[in-house]
C-alpha cells in the first residue's frame, strides 16, 4: 500500500509518501511545497494544488492521509491554513483517492505511543521508523510522514490493508 501524508499549510505544505508492506514502512519521497508570502492567496493555492497533483500522479497513492486542523488562536492563520487544506483534499478527490483525516493527538499516539508527545519525540520516531539518516526538515515534512504512518497503523487495526 502506498500512502501519502500531508501536513497542510499555506506557506509550507509538508508531504510524505511511504510504502507500507508487511508491517514495514519505506520512504518513497518527502519534502515541502513552499509558497512566497508576497504572492496573492489564489496563486499560492494554485501552486500548492499543481505540486500536489504532480506528486499524486507520480506515486499514485492508494490513500491520502491529512492532519486535521488544530484550531489556532489566530483566526486569520487558521482560515488560510484551512484554504491550503481544502486544496489538498481537492487534489486527492480529483485523483479519485480516498482521504483519511487524523487529529494531531491520533498521529502522536500512533507514532510515539503517547498522544501528548513533544514534536521532537515525533521527529525522532519518524527517523527511526523510516530508517532515515537524519530528521526530515522542516517540521512540516516530519509531520506529513507521521500522518502517513498513522494511516498505515490505523489500516492495520481495522483491516484495510490488503
Amino acid at each position: 500500500m502506498v500512502i501519502m501524508g500531508i501536513d497542510p499549510g499555506i506557506a509550507i505544505v509538508g508531504y510524505g509518501v511511504v510504502k507500507y508492506e508487511g508491517n514495514k514502512f519505506t520512504p518513497m519521497d518527502y519534502g515541502a511545497i513552499r509558497t512566497d508570502s508576497s504572492t496573492g492567496l489564489s496563486q499560492r493555492l494554485l501552486y500548492i494544488y499543481n505540486r500536489l497533483e504532480e506528486i499524486i500522479e507520480k506515486y499514485k497513492p492508494d490513500a491520502i492521509s491529512i492532519e486535521e486542523l488544530f484550531f489556532n488562536k489566530n483566526i486569520k492563520t487558521a482560515l488560510t491554513v484551512g484554504h491550503g487544506r481544502g486544496v489538498a483534499v481537492l487534489a486527492a478527490a480529483r485523483a479519485n483517492i480516498e482521504v483519511f483525516e487524523y487529529t494531531p493527538l491520533q498521529v502522536k499516539q500512533s507514532v510515539v505511543g503517547y498522544g501528548r508527545a513533544e514534536k521532537t519525540q515525533v521527529q525522532h520516531m519518524i527517523k527511526v521508523i523510516l530508517n532515515l539518516k537524519k530528521t526530515p526538515k522542516p517540521d512540516d515534512v516530519a509531520d506529513a510522514l507521521a500522518v502517513a504512518i498513522c494511516h498505515g497503523n490505523s489500516c492495520k487495526m481495522i483491516n484495510l490493508v490488503p
